[in-house]
């Protein structure tokens, strides 16, 4: 499998370009990224044939048979959309787009065309949501309420990285939008009632720098979802399960019991690393001609909440 990364240079990026690394039978044969001396260098540092300033450039090559896409939010929908009528399957990083609209135009594009196209929901693959979906399977577990935390502190326009960074992030359609997938996707359901409530817009960046979210599915399991750009202390999402049978810490690739007590996960997946698993399931489905666990139709149900919630706002 020979894999185009576009946006190889951000911190996502080269996540990717390490999990890959990672992944026997695969080579990343050609990188992209907007400024050509960063990803002239990088291509060279690691030793990658091809780089290049255009998408389109990349999506040429016969040595490219997939793409994964970690490029700016605002061009995920139209990049995505490209790289299908190239004939390229394509993982789109959090999130798939910005709006309902364009997450729609891309599943309808997929249809159309039926090339793969995966959304990068890695809460669904990291080793500690894994096990909580293996015990709900099970019939062990039954989610009654999720809290979550997600919190940064970026009053300035930095990735995570700390560097500058030329696109402007979102709470709502990136940050919750892992949330939000990652609650239906555990409950197994539709969310059926959804708000949310946003502080006060940033001066210069023009978004919403603290916001709360609630939802409730058919079946009564409710979700409460904090995030801020504002927030001076750890950063990254924390989740809190609290189940008919056990209270659950999931802190990315790591899981605790109510008291503090670390779960073993040793057994849950090939690699602890949730970009590395989300990779193998993108380069597996390919090679398996099958819809990959979070496809863009999968993924849409979360768009289409989070669609509710930007309505509650207004």
């Amino acid at each position: 499998m020979r894999i185009c990364v576009a946006g190889a240079y951000g911190a996502f990026g080269i996540k990717h370009l390490d999990a890959l690394a990672a992944i026997q039978g695969v080579q990343v044969t050609s990188v992209m990224g907007p400024t050509a001396a960063k990803i002239q260098a990088l291509a060279a540092e690691r030793g990658i044939a091809h780089a290049a300033t255009d998408l389109a450039e990349c999506l040429r090559r016969d040595d490219v048979d997939a793409v994964i896409l970690s490029t700016p939010t605002q061009l995920h929908a139209q990049q995505a959309i490209a790289c299908m009528r190239a004939g390229k399957p394509v993982l789109v990083e959090i999130p798939m787009a910005d709006s309902l609209a364009d997450s729609q135009e891309i599943v309808r594009v997929q249809q159309e065309t039926g090339v793969l196209c995966m959304a990068g929901q890695v809460r669904r693959f990291n080793p500690s949501h894994q096990w909580i979906k293996n015990k709900i399977a099970a019939g062990e577990l039954k989610i009654q309420q999720m809290d979550v935390q997600t919190y940064f502190f970026r009053r300035t326009n930095t990735n995570a990285k700390g560097e500058a960074r030329s696109w402007t992030d979102h709470l709502l359609w990136h940050h919750a939008c892992h949330t939000v997938d990652l609650f239906q996707y555990q409950t197994g359901e539709t969310v059926s009632k959804a708000f949310g409530l946003q502080g006060p817009l940033h001066a210069d960046l023009g978004i919403a720098m603290d916001m709360a979210i609630a939802m409730k599915t058919p079946d009564g399991a409710i979700c409460n979802l904090s995030l801020s750009f504002n927030n001076q202390g750890p950063f990254g999402t924390f989740f809190r399960y609290i189940c008919d049978n056990g209270t659950y810490l999931a802190r990315y690739d790591d899981l605790y019991d109510g008291n503090e007590n670390q779960i073993d996960l040793s057994g849950v997946a090939v690699s602890n690393n949730g970009i590395e698993l989300i990779d193998r399931e993108f380069i597996a489905a390919i090679n398996e001609g099958r819809e990959p666990n979070g496809s863009a139709q999968q993924v849409l149900a979360a768009m289409q909440t989070l669609d509710m919630i930007e309505q509650s706002l207004d």
